[in-house]
């Protein structure tokens, strides 16, 4: 089964407040099968990121989903997977581990970064967990 798995993570503030985000939908269909977000504490946007890609993976797994195209806003992480950037910061360096790892579950996947616009589902969930968490 292949899945579009739309993956966001964002900090108010960086770091600051932080949450993750990801919708998995049918390949064909668009249909939305799965929503879900982590609420991460304090920390940066990117291991916002990184974090809302390993959420939309795990989802996506336990799916059952063999094929997966990842989409998201992060042109730094979808290069880093992808292997078009080294990862520098020590920090990111566990994240991009276990996001290769978790890829490496599946028989076929993508990782590629779009505008903001065009992620605005995994965008709004995000948004959605972070207002929650500041009332």
């Amino acid at each position: 089964m292949k899945v579009t798995v739309h993956v966001d993570g964002g900090a108010r503030g960086n770091p600051g407040p932080a949450a993750a985000a990801a919708v998995v939908r049918a390949a064909g269909t668009g249909d939305v099968l799965d929503e879900a977000t982590e609420v991460l504490g304090e920390a940066t946007n990117n291991v916002a990121e990184y974090r809302g890609l390993l959420l939309g993976l795990a989802r996506a797994r336990a799916l059952g989903a063999t094929e997966v195209e990842v989409i998201n806003d992060s042109e730094l992480i979808a290069k880093q997977v992808n292997g078009e950037y080294k990862v520098k910061h020590e920090a990111m360096k566990p994240l991009h581990a276990q996001a290769l790892a978790a890829l490496s579950a599946f028989d076929n996947w993508t990782v590629r970064s779009v505008p903001r616009a065009q992620n605005a589902d995994a965008d709004a969930l995000v948004n959605q967990a972070l207002d929650a968490t500041a009332l």
